[in-house]
């Protein structure tokens, strides 16, 4: 029984598996993918996404991990600067395996290894918060506090005198009709004076035609 045997043997000394998985892990963070068998392929995706998670810690002690697994410093630097860029969205799932089918010689399965490519757009899953935050506690109290105070508003009585204040008055007709604009016109005694005026200032000009008359007749003759 293998219990806590995670690994794969795969027909190979521990030294001899160590050394071609460190080689493996290399080559899959230079070129980005490679091709190997169904079964390396597996245990490879362990040893790749155990150095994502390395780097993804970014202290010196994640670095020095990740340089006693990667053989080359470059690639090891290259991973570091760019892992939040390309890995920070997810919490995992940084690899994919494609199966391309069997390989000529010997007709085992082949696979293809290669790092995922993150989305345009992508962000962080965060978790829901199930509990509830402290503001929203504090507008719970507050709102309950202010519900209270107006069911002892309701409750108390009220005075006749208060009652009748709050009361709307009620408008009369003759408030809510416009007051029409004061009559401009004189009055009737101001415009009969005016009439008597006029007449009399025709009965002199008639007066005065009268007499001058006479006098062109008699220059006439």
């Amino acid at each position: 029984m293998r219990h806590r045997k995670a690994s794969l043997k795969l027909n190979r000394t521990t030294s001899h598996r160590n050394a071609m998985f460190r080689n493996m892990v290399t080559s899959l963070f230079k070129h980005e993918r490679i091709r190997t068998t169904d079964a390396k392929a597996k245990e490879l995706r362990r040893w790749a996404d155990q150095v994502i998670t390395l780097a993804k810690r970014g202290d010196l002690h994640a670095r020095r991990q990740a340089l006693s697994i990667i053989r080359e410093k470059g690639v090891v630097h290259k991973l570091f600067a760019e892992v939040n860029e390309r890995f920070g969205h997810s919490a995992g799932g940084y690899t994919r395996v494609v199966k391309l089918g069997r390989r000529a010689g010997d007709a085992a399965p082949i696979s293809l290894v290669e790092l995922v490519v993150p989305e345009a757009g992508a962000k962080k899953k965060t978790k829901k918060k199930t509990g509830k935050s402290a503001t929203e506690k504090k507008k719970a109290k507050v709102d309950k506090k202010a519900d209270a105070e107006a069911r002892e508003v309701k409750k108390k009585p009220v005075s006749k005198k208060k009652a009748q204040a709050e009361k709307p008055k009620k408008t009369t007709g003759e408030e809510t009709e416009p007051k029409k604009p004061e009559e401009k016109d004189k009055p009737p005694a101001a415009k009969k004076s005016a009439k008597a005026k006029a007449e009399e200032k025709v009965k002199a000009k008639s007066e005065e035609d009268s007499k001058s008359k006479p006098e062109k007749d008699d220059e006439a003759s």
